[in-house]
């Protein structure tokens, strides 16, 4: 009787290497999500913390000023700017309760400033009346921003600009009022009303550019975090897909053995052969397991390629993942690989995993076929009713014996340094593949001196176009 784990045997290296991928998977996606995004969330998720750095960061940059009167009792300085930027920043704060804590934080950070530069002549209440018409101007600010903070993500940066300086303008015509009352000072000044409204506009444009220039910088680093992500469940998928395939194979061969081994089972009991029947059915039963876990396996797997939760990728993507990913598995096997990328067709197609599988495959034996270094071109056109995808390299090429052998299963030109053979399945993988999709594959003759190897892939345009 044939061991039970020993006919498993090819059944547990497959479920161990799908396992690692899938584990693999998983583990870059949790890696990818916790990115420069989340470290920045898990900062300043709290709320008290949010409204502290505001507070504080505008008191701070409030010192470095102009004074357009004589004096100190009227200042324009950083803490404006840098008020406005952090509540754009953090556009989900209450900004009522922020201005209100970021006016009395401005108001005694100030008077401990007066009490430390001159301790003798300090006056509770002279430094109070000076500066209490600054944090005025600070809740008027957060007032303004409270009547537009909930169309912030809907406006254009030009209006955001002019909205923001009308508010500056605002809150300073508020605070001046407000001097004028507690100071007696002199505010009815035409030339200090326009330096006021042309800071106020200069500032606002200013702070909203750089909100802009930063809101940018975060989107692109997410895009370029998204794009690896996407990267690696490209390339763990197009895996999966090749594994997923020979595991249907196996269940056909797995159920034709099955019924195979049963009617040699009752050919036996026919015979008499009462003995060696019950060991066949034996047998019989342990295949029917091997085929029951290879239906559970398969049928976790296929989930993953189910293809109405699928999304589309078009070609140039799947042409460039492609030229990605093996410029990088040729840098780790040290070779200077020069990539060329040639698309004469463009179209979204949601047949991207079984794609990005046959030109992995084409291409990463390309590299692998190269000497220390060389050339590999990836061509997709159009012919007729048929898109065309041509992989060439620069290689040593392959002699004419081996050419009406390289796609049967097992064969294979390449050697370990040990001398072992490699397992020799990517060729046949990936003939077996193109024909599932209904298209043919073929080793061309070289024409010039430049390509030795040429493999060409013709598939019908119809089956993987999408929508179109």
């Amino acid at each position: 009787m044939i061991p039970y784990k020993q006919f498993h045997k090819p059944f547990y290296r497959m479920w161990n290497k799908l396992k690692y991928a899938l584990s693999y998977h998983q583990v870059a996606a949790e890696t990818s999500s916790r990115g420069a995004e989340g470290r920045m969330a898990t900062f300043f998720k709290n709320e008290k913390i949010q409204m502290l750095t505001v507070a504080i960061g505008t008191a701070v940059a409030g010192e470095f000023k102009i004074n357009p009167v004589q004096g100190d009792l009227f200042r324009i300085g950083l803490g404006g700017s840098a008020f406005l930027l952090l509540m754009l920043l953090m556009n989900r704060l209450p900004y009522l309760r922020t201005g209100i804590f970021t006016a009395l934080t401005v108001v005694v950070f100030r008077m401990m400033l007066d009490f430390i530069s001159a301790p003798h002549l300090f006056s509770i209440d002279e430094s109070a009346r000076v500066h209490t018409s600054a944090g005025l101007y600070y809740m008027t600010f957060a007032i303004g921003m409270f009547c537009i903070q909930s169309r912030l993500t809907r406006m254009n940066l030009l209006l955001l600009s002019g909205v923001t300086a009308c508010i500056d303008f605002g809150s300073n015509t508020i605070e001046m009022i407000c001097r004028w009352i507690l100071t007696g000072s002199e505010i009815m000044i035409p030339a200090t009303w326009g330096y006021i409204f042309l800071v106020a506009v200069i500032r606002g444009f200013f702070t909203t550019g750089l909100y802009s220039s930063i809101s940018v910088s975060q989107i692109r680093a997410l895009h370029s975090e998204q794009k690896k992500r996407m990267e690696q469940m490209l390339a763990v998928n197009a895996g999966l897909y090749g594994e997923v395939f020979y595991l249907r194979k196996s269940m056909d061969t797995i159920e034709h053995l099955t019924s195979s081994s049963y009617r040699l089972y009752m050919d036996m009991k026919r015979e008499g052969l009462t003995e060696y029947s019950q060991r066949q059915l034996s047998i019989t039963q342990e295949i029917h397991e091997v085929k029951k876990d290879s239906q559970r396996i398969a049928a976790g797997l296929l989930k993953l390629f189910d293809q109405k939760s699928q999304t589309a990728l078009s070609l140039f993507e799947i042409l460039d993942y492609t030229i990605r990913g093996n410029r990088k598995y040729a840098t780790m096997l040290a070779k200077k690989v020069t990539f060329t990328a040639r698309l004469e067709v463009n179209y979204i197609t949601s047949e991207y995993i079984p794609l990005l599988t046959i030109l992995n495959n084409l291409t990463s034996n390309a590299v692998e076929a190269l000497g220390e270094s060389g050339s590999i071109e990836v061509s997709v056109w159009e012919q007729g009713q048929d898109t065309i995808l041509t992989v060439y390299d620069s290689g040593k090429g392959i002699d004419q014996q081996a050419r009406e052998l390289i796609f049967e299963p097992g064969f294979t030109t390449k050697f370990a340094q040990g001398g072992s053979a490699a397992t020799g399945i990517g060729l046949s993988h990936v003939h077996d593949i193109v024909c599932s999709l209904g298209g043919t594959i073929q080793l061309q003759e070289a024409e010039d001196t430049v390509w030795q190897t040429i493999f060409e892939v013709k598939l019908p345009t119809l089956l993987l176009k999408k929508g179109e």
